[in-house]
């Protein structure tokens, strides 16, 4: 740091003591998403508030060309940061304590140091973290893909390269340091990265039209997914539900689906059958990850114009489903009448 940037740190320091003594909890350093050019300038960032009062030390101000903020943290919004839920890792794991009014200040975002760096050494809490950042980019793919006017596609765009690179970030257990200063080149370095991702980015970048662009963001996604989908298979083994029990409960309440989409496929009713198809998919696709089932895959056969040929394949995912539920010992409750349910139901 040069002499310029340590008399505004003694700065920031002296105001405390004098003007904010009982206010302020913690001063905190962070200086790593400057430019190198300004690596040397004033290191101080943010503060703690312990009262109203001390909002009075916020301060924005430029020298020589270079912005300052000094700004009021939450401690809530440090939880934030820590949890991952917020990508400025490098905002609460590279600062440095400029001040602190009493030890249990220090040691409190000591501490709130030591959980994040818990946090970056744990292998399914990064991967989950990771897998959330590609929900969010999928979600802006969705809303950018309704999208005309080329500035907002381009900004979409730029937000989902953010969020799936830090995607790939977490999920080699690590985080840009340097923030937005050099990813590409932050990512060259990291052990494993998705197919084409650089590239693609790149690319994203060159792109003159709103569809190459939107093309190019479904690649990086897909790629993406991809390459997380492989990293969760070689993670940690999942605990599912052993008890068939559940399975069997799970097909006494969803066998009317079954009954339904059998009736609109009788019926040649290709809308009613394909939208209670959707709502059993969906419930297809849960129980077969709760209890760590094969794959079943009942929309793949919809054919509106062949709705005899669909019946059978929903047909034989029933069958299927009762199998599995009778060969792990659990029983389907299966009744002709009302008569027989109440003589053994007494």
């Amino acid at each position: 740091m040069n002499k310029e940037g340590k008399k505004l740190n003694d700065w920031a320091i002296k105001k405390i003591k004098k003007e904010y003594r009982d206010d302020v909890l913690l001063l905190i350093a962070h200086n790593t998403y400057r430019l190198e050019k300004d690596a040397d300038k004033a290191s101080f960032s943010f503060f703690y508030p312990v009262s109203e009062k001390a909002v009075g030390l916020a301060k924005t101000f430029i020298i020589d060309g270079v912005g300052y903020d000094l700004f009021p943290m939450s401690w809530e919004r440090t939880e934030r940061i820590v949890e991952l839920e917020e990508d400025n890792v490098s905002v609460i794991a590279d600062a440095e304590i400029l001040y602190y009014r009493k030890e249990e200040d220090k040691k409190r975002f000591l501490d709130v140091q030591a959980k994040l760096q818990a946090h970056l050494h744990d292998p399914t809490f990064m991967l989950n973290k990771a897998l959330e950042k590609v929900n969010i980019a999928m979600e802006l793919y969705q809303t950018m893909m309704f999208e005309e006017t080329t500035y907002k596609v381009r900004k979409a765009a730029g937000y989902i390269m953010m969020f799936l690179s830090n995607a790939v970030a977490y999920s080699n257990m690590t985080y840009f340091e340097k923030g937005h200063q050099n990813p590409m080149s932050d990512l060259m370095v990291m052990k494993n990265i998705p197919l084409d991702f650089i590239h693609l980015c790149e690319a994203v970048v060159n792109a003159e039209s709103s569809d190459e662009i939107k093309k190019l963001c479904h690649d990086i996604i897909w790629n993406t997914r991809q390459f997380l989908s492989v990293k969760k298979g070689k993670g940690e083994e999942t605990e599912y539900n052993h008890n068939f029990n559940d399975l069997a409960h799970w097909y006494h309440e969803l066998s009317y689906a079954w009954r339904e989409i059998y009736h609109w496929c009788d019926q040649k009713d290709a809308v009613k059958a394909f939208l209670r198809s959707c709502y059993l998919q969906s419930e297809l696709d849960i129980v077969r990850e709760e209890f760590g089932l094969e794959e079943f895959d009942l929309l793949g056969a919809f054919n509106a114009r062949s709705l005899a040929t669909y019946r059978k394949q929903a047909e034989v995912l029933e069958k299927q489903m009762i199998s599995i539920i009778e060969k792990h010992g659990a029983s389907i409750e299966v009744y002709d009448s009302v008569e027989e349910f109440l003589r053994q139901n007494g």
